[in-house]
């Protein structure tokens, strides 16, 4: 997407100004983001976050936050469900009467939220980070170098950027020889797949593992399949995200779902090489490079043990 290319060199321009000429606090910069450019004050005292991935890097990078959603919060970021925060409406609905009275110096949304983008804008200083999943890890580096030039935060995000780099050269090196891949996704007993360009196609078009199956259809939400389906495909690998389990609603359904007769033939079920991520982080935060360092970590720890 063009955007993604004006963060970063937007980006790159803010950090050459800023290392010629060091920011003060609450020196006004113009970021570009998803939905255009916003004006605002680096270093914001306020700010409300409508994206678990933003929160993520932030809570990372040690800056604070005053407000978030009231739903669906991490359990690694429980502390943000305490009454030091402010509830300021959901993923799809925020609170505009609070947000309005909170008159916070930022406002951050994305995917979830970016359709609340439009009447936020004018009310507070907003940016939208939406990823793109056709360049997930290049869109999810360039947020977070937004982020780290509103907060002069540039050397801690490079830092970042420099470990998720090398995370992902580690794995293009071994990918070759990992075999193939297949990354489905359970909810409510039913199974939908995943490929190249989708919301978890990263793991093939960056990690540079060979997808099972090249043509999945649907890049947010899945392509409906059959266990019979999963059999004829017989991955050597499978990457299982338990959707169920991501929004609260119960824990082990994905590992009942798989276990049946069919699964039981293919490859990935005999070699022992199913593996299920961890579904808060891959469903609901997704994106953002600490995050992103995180998924990887987690796939390095077994697929390259």
């Amino acid at each position: 997407m063009n955007y993604i290319r004006s963060i970063s060199s937007g980006v790159v321009l803010l950090a050459a100004a800023l290392s010629l000429a060091p920011a003060a606090l609450g020196e006004e910069i113009t970021v570009t983001h998803a939905q255009g450019e916003t004006t605002l004050q680096t270093n914001p005292e306020t700010v409300y976050v409508f994206d678990y991935a933003t929160l993520d890097t932030l809570d990372a990078l040690g800056v604070e936050v005053a407000g978030v959603p009231s739903t669906n919060m991490p359990p690694y970021l429980d502390k943000y469900n305490s009454d030091d925060y402010a509830k300021v409406g959901s993923f799809f609905e925020p609170d505009y009467e609070a947000i309005n009275a909170g008159q916070p110096d930022l406002v951050v949304v994305a995917a979830r939220t970016s359709p609340a983008y439009a009447e936020l804008a004018p009310m507070v200083p907003t940016v939208d980070l939406t990823n793109d999943w056709a360049d997930f890890i290049g869109s999810s580096k360039a947020n977070t170098e937004v982020l780290g030039a509103i907060f002069e935060k540039q050397d801690e995000v490079a830092a970042m950027i420099a470990e998720l780099d090398s995370s992902i050269a580690e794995f293009q090196s071994a990918a070759p020889d990992l075999g193939n891949v297949f990354i489905v996704l359970t909810s409510a007993g039913e199974v939908t797949a995943y490929g190249p360009g989708s919301r978890f196609g990263f793991v093939h078009d960056a990690l540079g593992l060979v997808p099972a199956v090249e043509d999945v259809e649907e890049a947010t939400h899945g392509e409906a399949i059959s266990f019979e389906f999963i059999l004829e495909t017989n991955p050597d690998w499978m990457i299982v995200l338990d959707r169920d389990a991501a929004i609260g609603q119960g824990s082990g359904a994905a590992q009942q779902v798989l276990d049946n007769e069919l699964v039981h033939q293919t490859t990935a079920w005999q070699n022992d090489q199913i593996i299920y991520v961890d579904p808060v982080r891959w469903y609901i935060t997704n994106g953002g490079v600490n995050n992103l360092n995180m998924m990887i970590d987690e796939l390095s720890a077994v697929m390259l043990d």
